[in-house]
């Protein structure tokens, strides 16, 4: 994708911020955001990151954490506090506000979705945004990478759940490292999956 592309909606081309986050359906792990400022030079071949593959994003990852950027994350804590949505929406805000203290506020915030998180930032909700914006899309890079990251230290951490190949989505190894060794406090106790196996234990 070109920036050109941004040009074209009318969305302005200088001091955008674009965000995208990673991790809302999991079982476990945190909700991740990130927040990115692209040159106006900026040339690499950005996509969304699900239609990437996982080496493609490493070497555009490493591109990208050169320009800059912020991370913010909501832990399962907050998830199971807030809800998902407005754990997103932190994850978020944690991510520009980041960003914003290094480099100072954005003209415009391009945030992937169709709502906009509660900040003090003129911005727009794009649907599909991570398809359509460069910005979003590199932003949905720096937090799938970072996230999977995250996931792979924590199935170090708490082998049985199969987390550096699933995520901390429901696949199979998840549910069957669920059934052998339980519920661990990086699960996210507010979603049906993991309160049926606590009620059930409490039963």
């Amino acid at each position: 994708m070109d920036l050109t592309l941004e040009k074209a909606r009318g969305w302005p081309s200088d001091r955008v911020f674009g965000v995208d986050e990673a991790g809302r359906g999991p079982w476990a792990g945190p909700v991740t955001a990130a927040a990115i400022c692209l040159p106006s030079d900026f040339d690499l071949n950005v996509d969304d990151s699900k239609k990437l593959s996982e080496k493609k994003r490493d070497a555009l990852f490493e591109e990208l954490t050169g320009l800059p950027h912020g991370i913010g994350a909501a832990s399962v804590e907050e998830i199971d506090a807030l809800n998902i949505l407005q754990a997103t929406f932190l994850a978020m805000r944690r991510a520009v506000d980041g960003l914003a203290a290094e480099i100072g506020a954005p003209a415009f915030v391009l945030v992937d979705g169709n709502r906009l998180p509660n900040w003090p930032y003129m911005g727009q909700a794009v649907i599909g945004g991570d398809g359509l914006s460069p910005s979003i899309a590199a932003a949905s890079i720096l937090a799938k990478v970072t996230r999977d990251r995250d996931m792979a230290a924590l199935d170090a951490a708490f082998p049985g759940y199969g987390w550096a190949s699933n995520k901390g989505y429901g696949a199979k190894a998840h549910k069957e490292g669920l059934e052998r060794l339980g519920v661990t406090p990086h699960h996210r106790k507010s979603y049906a999956p993991i309160a049926k196996i606590l009620k059930a234990e409490t039963a």
